[in-house]
């Protein structure tokens, strides 16, 4: 693979990722239903693995399915089918497994972790409509108050949304009606960034992976700003971009231009 680039310039893999495997956090932006993209995040992955031991958590699954993931890559569970009813795949994510299934392979070949980051849409609905005192202590799954997002990341979430929002479209970013959308945003990023500091804390102090949406990520916010927040910092940021296009200066630590011809955009799975 080539294409790599950084705000500085051109950048070549092996230097890159030699960089790369002295952070904390690596965190591997995507769009759920690209393959190519998930292909670029397992290269990475492997990359990454050859220079010091790695976890890798994923944004599609729950913390509170940790065990099953365990069992997973222990070999304790018999097939994929199975492996993906445990873990309510089609309820909780619902995209195609096939997109996935590679990295989770992978994870399962080498012995490489599995931690979930996610938490129950449940509290994210309910920080969002009344914030986190809104929010019963024993409901909040072991999650502190997100630290407030920086302008960037405010109008970064804006502008990936239009301005709607559910009952009405918003102005600009820092429009007070825009609070609600974006509370609900980071208690994802809060979520994500605390499973990752979970899982970096521990044994041998691996690099953790994160496998994770784009809208996350970028312009210094979403989950490396609630990393730094919870005392993690150093986490880096790369994106994946079509060919043709540039990210905005800013946007993550490096990108890279993926190949006209290998989208393999997937349908959307729809839940039985």
């Amino acid at each position: 693979m080539n294409g790599w680039t950084t705000d500085d310039g051109p950048a070549s893999f092996p230097d890159l990722i030699a960089d790369l495997a002295r952070a904390p956090a690596v965190l591997l932006g995507e769009r759920h239903d690209r393959a190519d993209i998930h292909r670029w995040q397992l290269h990475v992955a492997a990359g990454l693995a050859a220079h010091r031991p790695i976890v890798m958590g994923f944004e599609m699954f729950s913390a509170r399915l940790d065990p099953v993931l365990a069992d997973w890559v222990a070999g304790r569970i018999g097939s994929e089918e199975e492996f993906l009813v445990r873990a309510e795949w089609q309820t909780v994510w619902g995209f195609p497994p096939d997109l996935y299934l590679p990295l989770f392979r992978f994870c399962r070949e080498t012995g490489v972790p599995m931690v979930g980051l996610n938490v129950r849409r449940d509290l994210v609905r309910a920080v969002g409509a009344g914030g986190w005192a809104a929010v019963a202590e024993a409901d909040r799954e072991g999650l502190t108050p997100a630290r407030p997002s920086a302008l960037p990341y405010r109008r970064f979430i804006f502008d990936l949304t239009g301005g709607a929002i559910p009952g009405r479209k918003v102005q600009s970013p820092e429009d007070p009606a825009f609070d609600r959308f974006l509370r609900a945003q980071e208690v994802w990023d809060r979520a994500f960034a605390t499973h990752i500091a979970r899982a970096a804390r521990g044994p041998g102090r691996p690099l953790v992976v994160g496998i994770i949406g784009m809208g996350h990520l970028q312009f210094g916010g979403g989950v490396s700003w609630q990393l730094a927040d919870l005392g993690m910092t150093g986490a880096r940021v790369l994106i994946p971009h079509d060919c043709g296009e540039r990210p905005a200066p800013g946007a993550a630590d490096a990108a890279f231009e993926l190949p006209a011809n290998l989208t393999g955009i997937a349908p959307r799975m729809t839940a039985p």
